[in-house]
């Protein structure tokens, strides 16, 4: 790890924060909020909030500036106004204080003249102080073990995902997702303009930092282009990275440079990144979580073949495309395996094969874990997608209870299978059956089964998984 990026730690895991520019007054985004989420989610160090006005914040004694604190924190926040943050960074200097989070917006993402020197002498003072900065114009450092959940999901969930992101608000509500799925996230940092630090040293820190499995990554531009595609093609072969890349569109690169001051970059040069590097792109908040979701709950598969259990006739047909328009296979089971199936499944009212049109894997788990046991077992398959209804009047379902975690102990014993995902059918204009197909995918997810709202959205997580196996070698090798 280079010098550069070695001591990005005392971001996410501070001893001591100074929160420079905490108003007095009535609550409002800034200092003021930072300082308050800090409080009420327990932050574990010390927190001192910087007003010359103000003798006591919150319960806490003000300071008028970072030299009169009784010791150097770990961490700085600056929330000021933008023509004051090269002062604050001249003093952190001074007293030592390394790492700096610029919560101020107000620089090159302006376009003015103004702006653009205001990030100039940010970087200047940088490198001349030997100071660690992120931003500006962004949320900063997020980390739930450390309680350094100012935004974000609040309190969060610790796990193994790495999150770095231009933007503050496509994060956070990142962090949400997930951490409403029981699927956490070990560190995040929202870095905004990069103006000291980059994309790529955020890379190569979590690139080696062990608690991290896969990296998650939105990006409207790169400010070192080779140096950031050496990285992500030597760290994807043992870390995927799922890419939402921004300012696809002209209108979106013209949003991102109001946003960031980016400047997005060719769509030919974005192509050839992935096509060359091995990270999986995405395009949707959705698409990110069920990538993310994929690669962090199942181990690669070793094909592409997938099987089908459940769906009815008319679903079986349509799951059967989306499988295949997204690259996937839906093979024809194995001899023996088709003898097994026919024993169980009717003639009438039933489909035995791939798909599996069988109703009664709804409402038997018993039955369901013989089904899953054949997949695991036949040659041909590879991954296995199972349709999980939730009772409702136009099933004529008797009243039972849900089977769910007998399904889910099932699996959990089954430590050597095959990737095994679940769809739950929960989308449309229904709030009721979102509600508890949002409760039922997440039980799932926090087994550690991924479970998705569609199967189209099911069947691109695992294309993405499989892909990336493919190319990096893990399939292969059986890790």
């Amino acid at each position: 790890m280079s010098s550069k990026t070695s001591d990005l730690g005392p971001f996410f895991d501070p001893r001591s924060i100074a929160i420079v520019g905490v108003p007095t007054g009535a609550y409002r985004f800034g200092g003021m909020s930072f300082l308050q989420k800090l409080q009420e989610n327990d932050f574990p160090g010390r927190l001192y909030p910087v007003n010359p006005k103000a003798q006591e914040i919150r319960g806490l004694k003000a300071y008028p500036d970072l030299t009169s604190l009784p010791e150097v924190p770990d961490l700085a926040i600056v929330a000021v106004g933008a023509r004051l943050v090269p002062s604050i960074l001249q003093e952190c200097g001074r007293i030592g204080l390394r790492h700096i989070h610029i919560l101020t917006s107000g620089f090159k993402e302006t376009g003015t003249p103004e702006g653009k020197r205001l990030e100039e002498k940010i970087c200047s003072i940088s490198r001349e102080r030997g100071l660690k900065v992120i931003g500006p114009n962004c949320m900063g450092p997020y980390c739930p073990s450390s309680r350094v959940t100012a935004w974000g999901a609040i309190p969060g969930l610790d796990g193994p995902i790495g999150v770095i992101s231009q933007s503050g608000g496509i994060t956070q509500r990142f962090t949400e997702y997930t951490c409403s799925l029981g699927i956490g996230t070990n560190k995040a940092v929202s870095f905004g303009n990069g103006s000291v630090l980059s994309s790529s040293d955020y890379l190569q820190f979590m690139a080696e930092d062990k608690e991290i499995k896969v990296i998650a990554m939105y990006l409207e531009s790169v400010q070192d282009g080779p140096r950031f595609f050496r990285l992500a093609r030597e760290v994807s072969k043992e870390k995927p990275i799922v890419l939402w890349k921004g300012g696809e569109s002209e209108a979106g690169a013209a949003t991102a440079a109001s946003h960031t001051g980016a400047m997005s970059g060719e769509t030919q040069v974005w192509e050839g990144f992935f096509r060359q590097t091995g990270v999986i792109r995405v395009r949707s908040m959705d698409e990110w979580a069920d990538t993310i979701t994929a690669l962090t709950l199942l181990a690669p598969p070793k094909g592409k073949g997938v099987f089908l259990v459940g769906g009815g006739g008319g679903n079986s047909v349509a799951y059967s495309d989306a499988c295949v328009r997204e690259g996937l296979e839906v093979p024809r089971l194995s001899d023996s395996t088709m003898e097994r199936l026919r024993e169980s499944v009717p003639v009438a009212g039933s489909i035995a094969g791939n798909p599996l049109d069988m109703f009664r894997v709804f409402q038997d788990s018993e039955y369901l874990a013989e089904i899953l046991e054949l997949g695991y077992g036949d040659p041909h398959i590879s991954m296995i997608i199972v349709d999980r209804l939730i009772a409702r009047k136009a099933f004529h379902l008797p009243d039972l209870p849900d089977a769910t975690p007998e399904v889910i102990n099932f699996l959990k014993e089954r430590q050597n299978r095959k990737p095994t995902v679940f769809t739950v059918d929960s989308e449309g204009g229904d709030p009721e059956l979102a509600g508890e197909g949002a409760l039922m995918r997440r039980e799932f997810c926090e087994a550690g089964i991924p479970a998705f709202p569609t199967l189209k959205r099911a069947a691109r997580a695992l294309a993405h998984l499989f892909r990336w196996s493919q190319q990096t070698g893990h399939a292969r090798a059986g890790l």
